[in-house]
């Protein structure tokens, strides 16, 4: 991956920064070496990027895992509280990305109840899949409620695009005769050993992906928002997409390209090629880091209280400003989202990350096969 995709002196549109309230935060700490020490976006919580003129904002929440309230009510209740936050946001969001997994077991009641809290919000609203919402009825509640996986939409010069990432599982329910519900528990979990490696993008999706951007200036700023991060962090977990070598084929002549992923229920930065991926919280519960392949330019979240429900998790709220800047910001419901010292951090069992490609193929041999 870093061969293919990390090569000499290229990296995303060079624009990162930093906010004055992040600045004078980690100044305060850090003393006169807070602009040197912490000069870019792996040791501060906001992102700055390069974009339109015109000033906007819109929220993301995504990986709510919602049961039906008579099974479970916490998740409810953080749900819940992260849309009354958005609706508290001023000036109002122009929009809210759902970035998938709003049901626990795909269940009909379980995608009502989200889409019931949902529905609070006044603001436009646009939903990607995860795979909880989908493999009970292939999808058949979640298209009845939100349409079409895949879409894409301009707003004050940025294309936005949202990507299926999950749909193009392989059949391996079908010859075991399983049931519905049975589908979906093998779906449910993050051990690929029986779904394989499900999480993909798929030819129509990339034939498509290219003809959505085929009318856009190659300088022009793409958000891109899909379930999965689009690239190879931890394949066991599907914690990927199998074909993101052809994704990036794709949007390599793309020059101000982001991801914003959901999935992984962590704080994750990445940069590959001319690409940013930023992964976002989830409102449900924290996941803890994979042992393997977490992108050095991440900065861990913060060891959360297991016995604090809301602790560690949340959503996010993104800036575009008039300067030509893009703010990310986790909104977390504690004071301290990143680590500050090694044993703080969520990452602290795994400081020497190394990556190993290609784990799925090796445990799945039909990879090719469902590309």
């Amino acid at each position: 991956m870093d061969r293919e995709l990390r090569r000499p002196g290229e990296r995303p549109d060079p624009s990162l920064g930093i906010t004055r309230r992040i600045f004078l935060h980690k100044s305060v700490l850090a003393g006169a070496a807070g602009a040197a020490t912490y000069g870019w976006f792996p040791l501060i919580n906001t992102l700055d990027v390069a974009f339109g003129a015109e000033a906007f904002k819109f929220a993301w929440i995504s990986d709510n895992h919602l049961y039906p309230k008579d099974v479970n009510t916490r998740f409810v209740d953080k749900a819940t509280r992260a849309v009354k936050d958005v609706q508290a946001m001023s000036p109002p969001a122009d929009f809210l990305i759902h970035g998938g997994d709003l049901a626990q077991l795909g269940d009909p009641v379980e995608l009502g109840l989200g889409n019931d809290i949902l529905k609070e919000l006044k603001i436009k609203k646009v939903y990607i899949p995860g795979e909880h919402d989908w493999y009970f009825d292939m999808g058949a509640k979640w298209r009845q409620l939100f349409g079409a996986p895949n879409w894409t939409f301009d707003h004050k010069g940025v294309r936005f695009v949202g990507l299926d990432t999950v749909s193009r599982g392989p059949d391996y329910w079908t010859a075991k005769k399983m049931t519905a519900k049975e589908r979906m528990g093998h779906m449910a979990t993050l051990d690929g050993s029986v779904a394989g490696a499900w999480a993909g993008v798929g030819r129509d999706q990339l034939e498509w992906l290219n003809r959505t951007l085929g009318s856009w200036p190659k300088d022009k700023p793409v958000i891109i928002f899909s379930h999965n991060p689009l690239y190879e962090y931890y394949p066991p977990w599907n914690f990927w997409v199998r074909d993101w070598r052809e994704v990036h084929e794709v949007l390599k002549a793309y020059t101000n390209v982001t991801n914003v992923h959901g999935h992984t229920h962590q704080v994750l930065y990445n940069e590959l090629g001319k690409m940013r991926s930023i992964g976002m919280l989830a409102t449900s519960w924290t996941w803890p880091y994979a042992p393997e392949g977490v992108p050095a330019l991440t900065r861990c979240l913060v060891r959360v209280d297991p016995g604090d429900h809301f602790d560690g998790v949340g959503w996010s709220r993104l800036t575009v400003s008039a300067a030509e800047k893009l703010e990310n910001e986790y909104v977390m419901w504690r004071k301290d989202i990143l680590a500050e010292a090694p044993w703080d951090s969520g990452c602290a069992d795994n400081i020497n990350q190394t990556l190993q490609p290609r784990i799925a193929d090796r445990e799945w041999p039909y990879y090719g096969a469902y590309k």
